[in-house]
């Protein structure tokens, strides 16, 4: 089954079909008046108005939570220069207007004190406003990975998303919300590390092969200290798993087994095997014999990693 685009349908997804409500104060925005280049709504119904900028508020389901100052104001300059090109889209809350896209154009108008700005009003509920927040961010590259994993996480859990209806709302793969989540379980000092760009998602991805939070803290402090790459990182996450297993001191009647190191391309596998199933798979290696576990976590679960191997319970 083909992937659908990015964003397909989000004129359903958000009612244009239906003609907006009129709200007061605004004033219709004569068409001869849009700055060239002015993407058309979607829907002819749909009118621009324009709307005090003192009566906007952001939404608190934005996914985005940082704002680079410097980039605020190269959109400023810009605004201050072409005007604001597309229309902020909003909903009517409380006597305000609640921002569902368009947020660091509001920003930027603030810049400027700009008295009103162009909007779009839309019908939508919580859910459909987390949803367009997400896409409108995602299609823009402008979320960082955390930010990422939040949204998802958020639909998952407030709206009770599966991984497979969120990937299908974002027009992402399901292994890529899966491993953009998977983010979430790094310990939070970790997590302010790829926030901060100290170490990178990569980095992060073999972090998670370590089951203890003390020995991710230490590999992350280690990445940053000795400046490693994501290779190098392997080797370490390799020594890490291999002192692990020495300390638990696990027994096989009543002897401790030997411990062969884990080098850096078992690890390396590992990884991507943990990005193919977008779980948490650990593979053991020795002389040409091992295992491999795939755990799952609900019925759901095993069941999108038995369509990823091609089998059925048939």
């Amino acid at each position: 089954m083909a992937k659908p685009a990015l964003g397909r349908g989000l004129g359903a997804l958000l009612g244009g079909n239906q003609p907006p409500r009129q709200v007061a104060p605004v004033t219709p925005v004569p068409s001869t008046d849009s700055a060239p280049g002015a993407p058309v709504p979607l829907d002819n119904r749909e009118r621009v108005l324009r709307v005090p900028l003192n009566k906007i508020r952001p939404t608190a389901m934005q996914p985005r939570k940082e704002f680079s100052a410097e980039t605020l104001r190269e959109l400023a300059d810009s605004i201050r220069e072409q005007g604001i090109v597309q229309p902020l889209i909003v909903r009517e809350r409380d006597g305000f207007f609640e921002l569902i896209a368009g947020e660091r154009r509001w920003r930027a108008a603030q810049l400027l004190n700009l008295p009103e700005v162009p909007v779009i009003t839309r019908e939508a509920d919580d859910r459909s406003v987390l949803e367009l927040a997400l896409i409108e961010n995602l299609q823009r590259e402008n979320l960082n990975a955390l930010e990422e994993a939040l949204g998802y996480a958020q639909l998952a859990e407030q709206f009770k998303l599966t991984q497979e209806e969120i990937a299908v709302k974002v027009g992402k793969s399901r292994a890529a919300v899966a491993n953009a989540t998977r983010l979430l379980k790094l310990p939070a000092i970790v997590q302010s590390f790829i926030r901060e760009g100290k170490i990178s998602v990569g980095h992060a991805k073999v972090i998670l092969g370590l089951a203890d939070e003390k020995n991710q803290k230490l590999a992350a402090d280690r990445i940053i200290g000795e400046g490693l790459n994501v290779r190098q990182t392997e080797g370490l996450i390799a020594k890490l798993q291999t002192r692990s297993q020495k300390i638990s001191g696990d027994t096989i009647n009543g002897k401790t087994p030997a411990i062969v190191p884990i080098d850096s391309n078992i690890a390396r596998l590992e990884e991507k095997l943990r990005e193919k199933f977008g779980t948490k798979v650990h593979l053991k290696y020795a002389q040409g014999k091992g295992a491999l576990e795939v755990t799952f976590f609900s019925d759901d679960e095993l069941q999108r990693i038995l369509e990823i191997l091609n089998v059925t319970a048939d």
